[in-house]
C-alpha cells in the first residue's frame, strides 16, 4: 500500500473517531449521510487511491454506529479535509450536513454586521478582552516525568518576559534573525525559545512538527535561511549524518540542551559546518533557561554562565564529594506546582527558592558544570556513584546505540548497576575494558547488561527512566523466575 493510501485510511479513522465523539444519545434517530457521501465520491476516491484502499476507507467511514445525529464540529472539520483531498467539493458536504446539522457560513454572518458592531470593534481594538496582571498565570506546563510523576508547573507572564530579557542580555539577536524551531511547544524551551522569544522580539519563526526528520530538516534550514537552531545532541547527530555542508551556511547560533553535548558531536559540526555548538541548561520551573554558553564566553563541558538576575546557593549532599545540589531564585522562577494529589492547589517555592535536584559545580565566573541528578546516584558499598557520569563516559563506545544505566537493589552492596542498550552484540567485557581505559573505578562497572529492542522515550525525546526502571526490574524478575 502506498504512503498516500495509508494517509487516506488514517484520515478515515480520524473521521470515524470524531463521529463517535460527536454522536448524541438519540441513537438511531439521526440520518447517516457518510455512506451517501462515500458512495458519491467512490469513483474519485478509487481513481486517487486504488480500489483496495477505497474499500478500506469506505468501510472505516460507514460502520453501523457512525450515524450522526447532532453537533459535529470535529466531524465537519475532518470530513471537509478528507473529502477535499479526494476531490469532493464543499457543496456536497454542506447539502448532506444540512439534513441533520445547522451549517453557518461566515459569508452569511458578514451581512448581519451593522454600524453598531463596527463602532464597538473600533473602540475596543487593541484592548485586552480581560485585564491581566504580569503576575497572573500564563501557562501550566508539565514536567517530563522522566524520574517520577509529572507535576504541573505554573508560569506567569512575568516569568516568561524576564527570561526573554535575560536571554536578550547575552545574545545579540535582532529582528533580522530567523529561528527554526523543531522542538515541540509543549516542551518549555520549544515554547519560550522556539515561539515566544521570536514573537516578542520581532523575529521570524519557522515551526516544524518533529525534530526526528533528519533528512528534511537540514534542507528546510537551508531554504528558510534560518540563523538560529535549537536541539539536543541526539538531534544534532542525526542532522549531521544527512546534511550537506552548505545546508547550515546561514546559521549564527546552534544551541544544545536537555542532554550533554558529546565531544564527537562538537568536532563534527566544527569540521563539517564550521559551527560551534553552544550548550545551555534549563528546567521547566525556570521558564526555562538558567545558564548558557555564548560566543564570547564559552567553555566546553559546562552549560555556560548563569543568566543575569539569578541567585543561587549550593547544598552539600552526604556521600557526594564532587558537586552540590543547586537551588535558584530569580524573576523567571515559577509561581509554583500543581500536584496530582492536590488538584488546583498552588504550591509556591519556599521563600522563592527552587530546588533543581541537579548536582553541579559553579566556578567564580558562574560557569555551571552538571555532575548529575540527585535522584540519579546509586549508593554502592557506601559510595555514591553517578549514573549520568557512567552514561556520558560510555556514550562514545557505541555512538549509534548510547547506553542507559539504572540502579537496582542488591542484598550485598545495597545497590548494583544495570546497563541497558539496543546494540545487539554488546558485551559486559567490552564495557569493562572501555571503562578501565578511561580510569573508571570498579564501583562504576555494571553488574549486568540488558539488550532491548528500543529504549523508552518521552515526547520531548528524553529517556523515560521511570519506564526504563520498570522494564529492567521486570526483566530481572522474569530471569530469576526462569532460573
Amino acid at each position: 500500500m502506498t504512503q498516500k493510501q495509508d494517509g487516506a485510511i488514517g484520515s478515515a479513522l480520524i473521521l470515524r473517531e470524531a463521529m463517535v465523539r460527536s454522536r448524541l444519545a438519540a441513537g438511531d434517530a439521526g440520518t447517516s449521510y457518510v455512506a451517501s457521501l462515500a458512495a458519491k465520491g467512490r469513483g474519485k476516491i478509487a481513481q486517487k487511491l486504488g480500489e483496495e484502499a477505497t474499500e478500506t476507507v469506505i468501510a472505516a467511514l460507514t460502520e453501523d454506529d457512525a450515524a450522526l445525529t447532532g453537533e459535529a464540529a470535529d466531524l465537519v472539520f475532518h470530513l471537509t479535509v478528507l473529502l477535499a483531498e479526494r476531490g469532493i467539493g464543499w457543496g456536497a458536504v454542506a447539502a448532506e450536513l444540512a439534513k441533520t446539522t445547522k451549517v453557518i457560513h461566515l459569508e452569511d454572518i458578514a451581512t448581519t454586521v451593522g454600524t453598531g458592531d463596527k463602532l464597538r470593534a473600533l473602540f475596543t481594538a487593541g484592548k485586552a478582552l480581560e485585564k491581566r496582571s504580569p503576575n497572573d498565570p500564563a501557562v501550566v506546563l508539565f514536567t517530563s516525568g522522566s524520574e517520577g510523576a509529572p507535576k504541573g508547573v505554573v508560569l506567569s507572564h512575568r516569568n516568561f518576559m524576564a527570561n526573554i530579557a535575560q536571554i536578550d542580555a547575552r545574545f545579540d539577536i535582532t529582528p533580522a534573525d530567523v529561528i527554526f524551531n523543531v522542538l515541540p511547544v509543549f516542551h518549555s524551551f520549544g515554547l519560550l525559545g522556539g515561539m515566544l522569544l521570536p514573537m516578542l522580539s520581532g523575529m521570524k519563526c519557522y515551526l516544524y512538527p518533529s525534530p526526528l526528520h533528519y533528512r528534511q530538516i537540514p534542507e528546510l534550514v537551508y531554504g528558510s535561511n534560518a540563523t538560529v537552531l535549537f536541539g539536543t545532541d541526539t538531534f544534532f547527530n542525526g542532522y549531521a549524518r544527512t546534511a550537506n555542508p552548505y545546508d547550515f551556511r546561514s546559521l549564527r547560533y546552534l544551541v544544545g540542551g536537555a542532554e550533554p553535548v558529546k565531544e564527537t558531536t562538537r568536532k563534527v559540526y566544527m569540521e563539517k559546518f564550521g559551527l560551534r555548538i553552544l550548550e545551555g541548561y534549563g528546567i521547566t520551573e525556570t521558564a526555562p533557561v538558567l545558564a548558557v554558553n555564548t560566543a564570547m564566553f564559552n567553555r566546553n563541558g559546562t552549560v555556560g554562565r548563569l543568566l543575569p538576575g539569578i541567585d543561587y546557593r549550593l547544598e552539600q549532599v552526604p556521600g557526594i564529594t564532587e558537586g552540590s545540589r543547586l537551588h535558584v531564585k530569580g524573576p523567571n522562577v515559577m509561581m509554583g506546582y500543581y500536584r496530582a494529589d492536590k488538584p488546583g492547589v498552588l504550591e509556591p517555592p519556599h521563600e522563592g527558592w527552587h530546588d533543581t535536584g541537579d548536582i553541579v559545580t559553579v566556578d567564580p565566573m558562574t560557569f555551571v558544570t552538571i555532575k548529575g541528578r540527585a535522584k540519579r546516584f546509586a549508593k554502592i558499598a557506601g559510595e555514591m556513584v553517578s549514573l549520568a557520569a557512567i552514561e556520558q563516559m560510555c556514550a562514545p563506545m557505541w555512538p549509534e546505540n548510547p547506553p542507559c544505566v539504572v540502579a537496582v537493589p542488591d542484598a550485598r552492596k545495597g545497590e548494583r548497576l544495570v546497563m541497558v542498550t539496543t546494540k545487539t552484540d554488546a558485551s559486559r567485557t567490552e564495557v569493562q575494558t572501555f571503562m578501565k581505559a578511561r580510569g573508571a573505578n570498579e564501583l562504576m562497572f555494571p553488574s549486568e547488561l540488558l539488550i532491548v529492542p528500543a529504549l523508552p522515550l518521552l515526547g520531548s525525546g528524553k529517556t523515560d527512566y521511570v519506564e526504563l526502571d520498570r522494564m529492567v526490574k521486570a526483566k530481572i524478575t522474569a530471569n530469576a523466575g526462569a532460573a
